[in-house]
Order: structure tokens, then sequence, then C-alpha cells
């Protein structure tokens, strides 16, 4: 099956051996015992699972050069030669910079003028090629890989014109979905920072507020100033799969980014939360918070529901991340806070307009990383989209 082409691109596309048209070779000598803080940057087998990338331009691991090591030129493809499953090792990267040292465990291919590097690390890491290479592996418990499978393996790759425009295409989007990401990463450090500060911290009154607001916070017991109601759990034999029956939320599972997520239902009527609650894990992880976005829903031992505004949402936020829930957890075998903990747990509260104020912020604040996150969820799956209908 011809994959998706740009216009005018020609539907020829040879296949052969990957020996025919690459060079292979080892790395050598190099593991993590030979890491140092400062020296030649080196590429170990060990990151293609866990920062995995087609295209390699820098490391942050460094190492001595040895007298024999392996050091690239810009136009190598890795692939480790060991890993846990065959799918997992048949993956490919570019090493597109020179002067990396290239460690143990690695095979290295060095394909010739007529195949762009970035396209077949594209290639080897998707599809029928990708499917190819892990029915070469050998192994149970550890799977491997030898440059003698490697050489067998069949390619498929039309001119080079085309394949530039692929390579580049793909990595414009790569390059794009990281920068994303790093705006998500700031946006979510500005929020931990504003958390920070526009709450008390460890009794330390809010160091940022806005204008015109000077009065003193009120510390109050949670249960004083909200209704609380620990959940209660149905019994199992009413659990269904039926979606017409009561959504469920026992436990920490059944939060997803801030929300209810529908896993699991039933015909039974315990304790309920309604739309807008407040719903928080009482059990590991303890604090994480949700709003329940349904009518209502049953709530298990493993959440309480309570009834606030934005501003006390942000704050329990805000105590999640700063540890608050540890010192009634410390030394428990299975983490869990009871009712007593929940509803005596210390809070803060202002007037209702600074209130109002700061959670706002906060839920402004929130959309917009949501929107983000939408963003880079949406460019991931035009580049997936790409890669299975760009490749054979």
């Amino acid at each position: 099956m011809f994959p998706t082409q740009f216009t005018g691109a020609s539907f020829t596309w040879e296949q052969v051996k990957l020996e025919k048209i690459a060079a292979f070779s080892k790395g050598k000598d190099y593991s993590k015992l030979d890491l140092k803080r400062k020296g030649y940057p080196i590429f170990l087998y060990g990151q293609m699972y866990t920062d995995y990338r087609y295209k390699i331009v820098e490391t942050s691991t460094y190492a001595s050069l040895k007298k024999d090591a392996v050091v690239s030129n810009g136009n190598e493809i890795v692939i480790p030669s060991s890993g846990e499953t065959s799918v997992d090792i048949a993956r490919a990267s570019w090493i597109a910079q020179k002067g990396i040292i290239l460690g143990s465990d690695l095979n290295i291919i060095r394909p010739t003028s007529s195949v762009h590097p970035l396209f077949l690390a594209l290639s080897l890491s998707n599809n029928q090629v990708k499917y190819n290479l892990a029915k070469v592996a050998q192994g149970n418990s550890i799977v491997h890989l030898y440059n003698n499978n490697l050489k067998k393996v069949n390619i498929y790759f039309p001119n080079i014109v085309e394949q530039n425009k692929i390579g580049n295409i793909l990595n414009s989007i790569s390059n794009c979905i990281n920068l994303h990401e790093d705006h998500l990463q700031f946006l979510h450090s500005f929020k931990s920072f504003l958390l920070q500060k526009m709450f008390f911290d460890n009794d330390v009154p809010p160091l940022l507020r806005f204008n015109k607001f000077t009065e003193k916070w009120n510390q109050c017991r949670l249960n004083d100033h909200a209704i609380v109601t620990m959940g209660q759990s149905p019994n199992s034999k009413n659990y269904t799969n039926n979606q017409t029956d009561k959504i469920l939320v026992q436990g920490n599972a059944d939060l997803y980014k801030n929300k209810v997520l529908k896993r699991v239902f039933t015909t039974e009527i315990t304790k309920t939360a309604v739309k807008n609650d407040i719903l928080i894990s009482v059990r590991a992880p303890v604090g994480d918070i949700a709003r329940n976005q349904y009518e209502s829903v049953v709530i298990g031992r493993g959440i309480a529901s309570i009834k606030g505004n934005d501003f006390l949402y942000y704050q329990l936020e805000k105590m999640k991340n700063s540890g608050f829930w540890n010192k009634y957890i410390a030394g428990s075998t299975f983490e869990s806070i009871t009712g007593k903990d929940l509803k005596n747990a210390k809070i803060y509260t202002t007037n209702s307009d600074e209130e109002r104020k700061i959670g706002n912020i906060f839920s402004s604040l929130t959309k917009i990383i949501q929107l983000q996150e939408h963003k880079i969820d949406s460019l991931k799956k035009l580049k997936q989209f790409l890669l299975q209908n760009m490749f054979i």
C-alpha cells in the first residue's frame, strides 16, 4: 500500500535490504559509570528509553574522551542492541550533531547519500519496518538486536527530495510540540508560584494580594466553613458497566485532569456529590482534587465531597502541592486520612470579593493550561497520523 504523498511526488518507492544502503558498526566502552559532570557529550542507549527522540542534536550527559571512543559525524542512526521487549527495542534516532560519543549497547548505522538520516530513523521506528525490526529481535527476558539481523531488514524509500520533505514536516511538528510542551511547563510553574504566594504558606500570610485588600485572613476548620461528606462504597455486587446507572467515583483512579472519569457504575446509591462539588481523594494518593461535572455521582470510601467556591478549590490544590496531608499519613502502611482529619484541616478565608478575584485568576489560568494541553494532544495526533500514513 502506497503512503500519503506530497503533490507531484513520484509513486516509485524502492525496497532494498538495509545492508545495501548503509554501513554498520557498534558503540563501545562507555556506560553510566563513565558519566561526569563535564567533558565530551555522550549518548547512551538508555536515553532511547527515558527520553526518546527521533533527532538528537544535544545531550545532557558527559564523559571523558577515551582513545578508542566512537564519536559521531552527524549522520549516524542508532538503535539499542538490548531491551525488555521486541517492540521497545525497535526504535531509531538520528545523531544529527558531530562530536557526540556513542556508548556501549548501540547499533550504529551510517546510510549512504541516497537516504536521508532523519527519514531512515523515522522509517525504522514506524509501521511495517518497525514490525520487521521487532521480528528479528532475539531473546526472552532480555531482547537483543544485532547488526547482522538489521542488515537483512527490508527498507522502503522514495527519492531523496521526497525524503527531505517528509523528514522536514515531521521534524517541524516535533519541534512545535516541544515548544508547546515547554510553554505548558512554564504555565504549570507559574501557577505553582502563584499558589504559593497568594495563599497562606506554613502559617505565613500571602505575599501577593490585589490592590485595596489589606484585611487579615481568618483561620478556621474546613468543616466550619464548608459541608464535607465522606464517601461510602456500595456493595460490589451492585457495580455495573451500564452507563445509564449512577457513576461511581471510588478513588483517585476515577479523577482525571481535575474532572470525574466515567469508569464504573452502580445501581446502589450510598453517598452522593452533585454538580460542581469539590471531590478530594482521601486514600493514596491523598489530596488529589477534581470538580464534579455531572448532575450527581455516587462517592465511595476513597473520596469525600466538599461544597466550596474556586477560592477553596485552589487552596486545597495548594495544600496538596505543599505536602499538607503528609503529617496525617506519615508512617501509615496504606496512605489515607480519616473524616476527622479532613474536617479538622486548617484553612483560611477572607472577604467574598477577594476570594472571588483569587478564584477567578486561578480558574482562568487553569483554562489556559487545559487549552495548551489540548493543542499538544492535537499536534501529537496529527504527528501520529502522518507517521502512520507517510511510510510503508
